[in-house]
């Protein structure tokens, strides 16, 4: 029961917060407070936000987002932890390059993009290079943390009983570093998809990004509202199942 309340209270905190946001937007709208050129009213965007979803004006571009989204999560996944866990079978090679996948974590790697343009086009390539670098760094990060720190007396056990190669890291060394990896792998979701949404607001011929700017430069600031919107949406039901997956696979 306390824990019902608990979710329950969180749920109408996370409403009101919604509420007080719709809320203010609509009176500073209508007052006059803010020209309508720079921000619409409520019901001009969801009239907008409903003929983009009617008329399915709104999935060719969401399924280039995602498309871009999923290869190059994939590729962040694959290769942070491949060489994560590579990393963490050496204690050299952890002290080496832990602290140096941190500092290359700690350089904002979008100003590289005008790189990816350079090297790859305005095209889908260009976004998938900057997201799959973004989001590897997180994953790799945490899988070194999750592999090479783990406590030597749970291999020490596992070895006493007989465990070795595949079944010491299916039984033993999987279990202890994978909650630490699917933390990971959620930051890196989140950076490889804010990344690709802003690649493609710097320069593309399609996608989510690409909408909101062009729409934006045609002045049409009701429907570019519309899509931010959607992007948020999209934002928090991807989220949200990121957040399932790793709750799941950290308390199973």
């Amino acid at each position: 029961m306390a824990e019902s309340n608990r979710k329950r209270r969180v749920r109408v905190t996370q409403l009101m917060f919604f509420i007080a946001l719709f809320g203010a937007w609509f009176a500073v709208t209508v007052t006059g407070t803010v020209s309508n050129l720079f921000l619409p009213t409520l019901d001009n965007v969801g009239r907008e936000f409903y003929a983009i979803l009617a008329t399915g004006e709104a999935f060719a571009p969401l399924l280039v987002t995602l498309t871009e989204l999923s290869i190059a999560f994939a590729n962040a996944v694959v290769f942070g932890i491949f060489i994560g866990f590579l990393v963490s079978r050496s204690p050299f090679l952890v002290r080496a390059f832990e602290p140096l996948f941190s500092s290359l974590f700690a350089v904002p790697l979008i100003i590289f993009y005008p790189l990816a343009l350079l090297f790859f086009g305005l095209g889908q390539e260009s976004k998938i290079a900057i997201g799959s670098a973004l989001g590897f760094f997180p994953i790799v990060l945490n899988t070194i943390n999750g592999f090479g720190h783990l406590d030597p007396v749970y291999t020490k056990a596992a070895r006493s009983m007989g465990a070795s190669g595949f079944l010491l890291f299916r039984r033993v060394l999987l279990p202890a570093a994978l909650p630490i990896i699917l933390t990971g792998i959620r930051i890196g979701f989140i950076l490889t998809f804010l990344s690709i949404i802003g690649g493609e607001t710097l320069g593309s011929f399609a996608g989510l990004g690409h909408e909101i700017v062009f729409h934006a430069e045609a002045m049409p600031t009701d429907k570019m509202f519309a899509y931010i919107i959607f992007v948020v949406a999209i934002s928090i039901i991807l989220n949200g199942l990121v957040f399932y997956v790793e709750r799941k696979g950290s308390y199973p």
